[in-house]
């Protein structure tokens, strides 16, 4: 089964993919993203790869008959890829350098694209999961991009907030957020000439960092070449900054957030990545409970200001290791 349901309740759609239910399990000793797997060249630096489970597709199969006048259902139209960051099985994000990334980064412009010129998606999302307790079963250092037909709730929420502030002020809602977090600077992390990485004064996880472009534009394929290796620059240092905190690998979501595409009118959006990194410690989760799951209602058990102390520490720790 592979479809979308409506929730009316919210006004949004579900994936419903229970054909990912039944995935094989790996042999311990093989990987098909590595090469000579027979999957992947036996050579590569970065790699995009079709996901083999996907929970969306260009051909999807028409919706089970189990849909009424009531409750909708619609053909779960999209694109789900993998994108290889390494053909080196045991390397993290982290540990890439720049000029790789910035390949990375060329990736990632050259997928947004190719998916943009198919009308029916309306958002694409490029990210990555990592680490056992986000999920991940393929330790082969990848991330995702999906390309979705409908924009996604958190998605449609910021578009109404960015497009009602420029309503209201004339201004762009993440450049005056930025702006203000440079002038308080305790919740900076690092910056170059083109982005900033900090923890915003709203997150609400301990680790949540977030990555805003300076310049004001909405997309990765608008950037010049200066920028594309500032970016791969801060995402180096952005996931090396976690994984200093407490010397070992740190889990995170990490998600790119693009201005949607092929909606037929212009929505004000400024380029950002957003990272959820879904512990309080080094030992500790934390978890959504009730109140962030069943409400929405956020709550950060921690104090933003002192999280970005640490964070500073791990950068320069990172940096001083690293790249220096």
């Amino acid at each position: 089964m592979a479809e979308l349901r409506w929730n009316p309740f919210i006004k949004d759609w579900v994936m419903i993919a229970s054909h990912r239910q039944n995935r094989p399990h790996l042999p311990k000793d093989w990987c098909p993203f590595c090469p000579g797997s027979g999957k992947v060249p036996d050579k590569f630096d970065v790699f995009q790869y079709d996901n083999d489970f996907p929970a969306l597709s260009i051909n999807p199969p028409l919706p089970d008959d189990v849909g009424t006048s009531f409750f909708k259902t619609a053909p779960a139209y999209g694109k789900c890829e993998v994108v290889l960051y390494t053909s080196e099985h045991s390397k993290s994000l982290s540990q890439l350098s720049v000029p790789h990334v910035e390949k990375l980064v060329d990736l990632w412009i050259e997928r947004f694209t190719a998916l943009s010129k198919d009308e029916k998606l309306k958002y694409i999302f490029i990210f990555e999961n990592r680490g056992e307790v986000v999920g991940v079963t393929m330790p082969h250092p990848h991330g995702q991009i999906y390309g979705y037909s409908y924009l996604p709730k958190k998605i449609e929420l910021e578009c109404e907030a960015m497009k009602d502030y420029q309503d209201h002020s004339q201004r762009c809602l993440q450049c005056d957020s930025l702006e203000e977090e440079l002038i308080v600077k305790d919740r900076i992390i690092y910056q170059n000439k083109s982005f900033v990485l900090y923890l915003p004064f709203y997150i609400e996880y301990p680790y949540g960092i977030q990555i805003v472009s300076k310049r004001h534009f909405s997309n990765i394929t608008e950037m010049n070449h200066a920028e594309k290796a500032d970016l791969a620059e801060i995402i180096l240092i952005a996931t090396g900054s976690l994984d200093e905190l407490f010397d070992k690998p740190f889990p995170y979501m990490m998600c790119f957030h693009n201005a949607p595409i092929n909606l037929g009118k212009e929505i004000p959006w400024h380029f950002h990545i957003e990272f959820f990194p879904p512990m309080r410690s080094g030992d500790k989760q934390k978890f959504n409970a009730s109140s962030e799951t069943g409400a929405w209602a956020h709550c950060n058990p921690t104090a933003p200001e002192e999280k970005a102390k640490e964070l500073q520490i791990a950068c320069k720790k990172y940096i001083d290791k690293i790249l220096r």
